[in-house]
């Protein structure tokens, strides 16, 4: 499939950065990181809607569209200090679901071959197929780990008759070996669904999946150290997928399948921060953003924030590297002004 723009709304990049072409490669060779709407929600059982998040994460910000973001708390400007780029939409049917995965991975196989790390904007979660996918194809199947953000496991079989859709992605991953089910850590699972049969696949493939009330029995800090250790072990990179309802509505309203009682906004982003700080993140996804049902662009808001905190904890990360500094959470906003 042929990539033009953005498929919905203005033909914006996110938040003013420099546009780039993936058809020619010497416009990206040195990019850290390009950016990648997949504005499919094809694959959804419930509300369709998320098509139109990817512009809507581009552009839901108060401040000027200038290609600038201090950020307060890791003291870095990820959009300067980085080369952050924007590809924008891969061309998509919600008729054609197997075309447009395939045009997909075709995209982030493209981005994570340059060296660059694709962060790409959903859509509904069936494109963590070709998201991952196409990011396994250049580090190698097996060899990357999956940090999922989710309400739900997406690791159903056949829904509705097809093997692809929204619910699904989680199970087509590890079939395909491109993910390591040992090596598939999930995050704020809670609700009624899936049933007993999924849930059995999913502890035969020695899956780990931090329900709700563990997350609050434990404390989130503790079980993201465990998952931590357990993404490391064997494996070169982790993947980050981040489907929006992982918040409890009330924080994120505007997505297809709301289920109550998950993280708070604080949580996800501080979540987030950490996972691209600590871990070498080599993808990463934000997934189900529907703005039909939004309030006040309080999920584009949040949808936006995840990629800047993701972003700025990925240039923190590097800069600590170069310099042999360590953040401080601590350390006082004015300290050494």
């Amino acid at each position: 499939m042929s990539r033009y723009g953005q498929m919905f709304g203005p033909d914006i990049t996110f938040l003013g950065v420099e546009r780039c072409d993936l058809d020619d490669p010497a416009g990206y060779a040195d990019a850290d990181v390009v950016i990648l709407g997949a504005p499919f929600d094809g694959g959804t059982s419930h509300r369709p809607g998320a098509r139109f998040g990817p512009n809507a994460i581009r552009q839901t910000c108060y401040l000027p569209h200038d290609g600038s973001r201090p950020s307060l708390a890791l003291r870095v400007d990820a959009l300067k200090d980085l080369r952050v780029l924007d590809a924008g939409d891969v061309e998509t049917y919600a008729g054609d679901i197997e075309g447009s995965l395939r045009a997909i991975e075709d995209a982030v196989a493209k981005i994570a071959a340059s060296g660059a790390i694709p962060v790409v904007l959903g859509g509904d979660h069936t494109i963590a197929l070709p998201d991952a996918t196409g990011v396994a194809r250049h580090h190698g199947f097996g060899r990357i780990s999956m940090l999922h953000f989710d309400a739900h496991a997406d690791t159903g079989d056949i829904e509705f008759g097809h093997l692809h859709g929204h619910g699904q992605p989680m199970r087509r991953l590890i079939e395909s070996g491109a993910i390591r089910g040992d090596r598939f850590l999930q995050i704020g699972l809670r609700g009624y669904w899936p049933g007993p049969e999924i849930l059995d696949w999913m502890a035969g493939q020695r899956m780990r999946s931090y329900e709700m009330t563990e997350i609050v029995a434990r404390g989130l800090d503790e079980c993201l150290s465990e998952a931590y250790a357990i993404a490391l072990d064997e494996c070169d990179g982790v993947y980050l997928s981040v489907d929006v309802d992982v918040c409890d509505p009330g924080h994120a309203p505007g997505t297809g399948t709301p289920e109550p009682g998950g993280l708070s906004a604080r949580q996800l982003l501080d979540a987030v921060r950490r996972t691209c700080y600590e871990m070498p993140v080599v993808g990463l996804e934000i997934v189900e953003v529907a703005p039909p049902y939004d309030h006040a662009d309080i999920t584009a808001y949040l949808g936006n924030r995840v990629v800047l905190e993701a972003l700025s904890a990925i240039a923190r990360r590097r800069r600590d590297a170069a310099d042999g500094t360590r953040w401080n959470p601590r350390q006082p906003l004015l300290d050494g002004r």
